[in-house]
């Protein structure tokens, strides 16, 4: 007989975690007092082992604590370390035209080109949340010509660093929409209702009828420049994290827009995406898949990736609370099970990132260049609120 979770637990404990575990890690070893900026790649009791600053995580970390500040507390000590990061990135993290690069070194010399879009979405959030933290004109200003810089490079997102030959295989990819949806309603008071508007419905366009197959029930990473699929490597590729991920902002899509026919769908292409990509022997939800079942370009495919359950645990907790699904609510309770188990490090502060296919640590490493101050906490965040709802 199935029994209802205790959610005031659950919702209590993702708090504390939050609170008392992952937010003091990062503010006791990341922020730079020297150079400005968060150091990122820490090993796993905290200590550096790399001084480089990557864009995205440095916005992340920014959004991340302005975030907290502006919807949990006012606490001084969160909008000391958001302004701090933005104050590094207003200064070196681009070039002056709003183009933001990929890397710096530790002092804010550029390294990387801005080759990388998601560098520019992640610098709009962070300073459009961090704009109403602290009503200050020049960080609303920043994020709105990052916003039109981003809308500007839609149809080429990597510009002259792109490596393609033009003509041959034009494709687009599932990532630049799908993060537009959440982004859209970030920087909902920055820009006009009709840009607002025009944007959310494009991607709802992109992600529902475009990259979502409805002959597969999936969602595919990349298609052919007409839409149609690709039989190639890039064209295989599931990538189910990406998709569930996607899912919760089509949700808070739907709530916003009042369509609930948005939520439901959602729901349903959620529930066939975790049931497609958990792994059947050893639990977790691989991180690539072919949709033909050929083999993978990707050498980590079936490692388990911290990002890729948090943010699944995310979309089956909001979905039960939208719909009432129990198929929401047991894939929670697994997922929560298995993700708790496994990448929550019980000795020391923040969680670990990645998973060998059997669940055993790969990296003890707890943020990198691709792991910050980002998906553990604000998923610890989504779920603290929604489960509070459930009560």
């Amino acid at each position: 007989m199935n029994t209802t979770p205790d959610f005031g637990q659950l919702a209590a404990e993702s708090r504390d975690e939050l609170l008392n575990n992952v937010l003091p890690f990062w503010l006791k070893h990341s922020l730079d007092r020297e150079c400005g900026g968060y150091f990122t790649c820490l090993e796993r009791d905290g200590s550096v082992f790399d001084t480089d600053k990557f864009i995205w995580l440095q916005a992340r970390e920014v959004w991340l604590f302005a975030m907290l500040y502006n919807k949990v507390e006012k606490r001084p000590e969160w909008l000391e370390c958001a302004i701090h990061g933005a104050e590094f990135l207003r200064r070196f993290g681009h070039d002056g035209n709003y183009d933001w690069y990929f890397s710096l070194t530790r002092d804010g010399r550029p390294l990387v080109e801005p080759y990388n879009i998601f560098s520019y979405t992640f610098a709009t959030m962070a300073f459009a949340q961090l704009s109403i933290a602290t009503g200050n004109e020049e960080y609303a200003l920043i994020a709105k010509r990052t916003f039109d810089r981003i809308l500007s490079k839609r149809s080429n997102p990597k510009g002259r660093w792109n490596k393609c030959v033009r003509g041959t295989r034009p494709m687009k990819d599932f990532a630049l929409p799908m993060i537009l949806c959440n982004l859209a309603l970030e920087i909902e008071a920055l820009i006009d209702p009709a840009t607002l508007d025009r944007t959310i419905e494009e991607c709802l366009h992109e992600v529902l009828d475009v990259f979502y197959r409805p002959e597969l029930g999936l969602i595919v990473e990349n298609v052919a420049a007409d839409g149609e699929l690709l039989d190639t490597f890039e064209g295989r590729v599931i990538n189910p994290g990406h998709s569930l991920e996607a899912m919760w902002f089509i949700m808070d899509l739907g709530v916003r827009l009042r369509r609930p026919e948005l939520i439901d769908q959602a729901v349903k292409i959620a529930l066939r995406t975790i049931d497609y990509g958990w792994d059947k022997q050893w639990g977790g939800i691989f991180y690539f898949l072919d949709r033909l079942g050929h083999p993978q370009q990707q050498l980590e495919w079936d490692q388990k990736l911290w990002w890729v359950h948090i943010e699944s645990m995310i979309t089956m907790i909001k979905g039960y609370r939208l719909t009432g699904s129990q198929e929401c609510l047991a894939w929670y309770e697994r997922l929560h099970d298995y993700t708790w188990s496994h990448f929550k490090d019980p000795e020391h502060g923040e969680w670990f990132g990645y998973l060998d296919r059997r669940g055993d640590v790969l990296l003890s490493l707890k943020g990198g260049k691709w792991k910050g101050c980002f998906h553990v906490p604000r998923g610890l965040y989504q779920c603290w609120q929604i489960l509070e709802q459930c009560k």
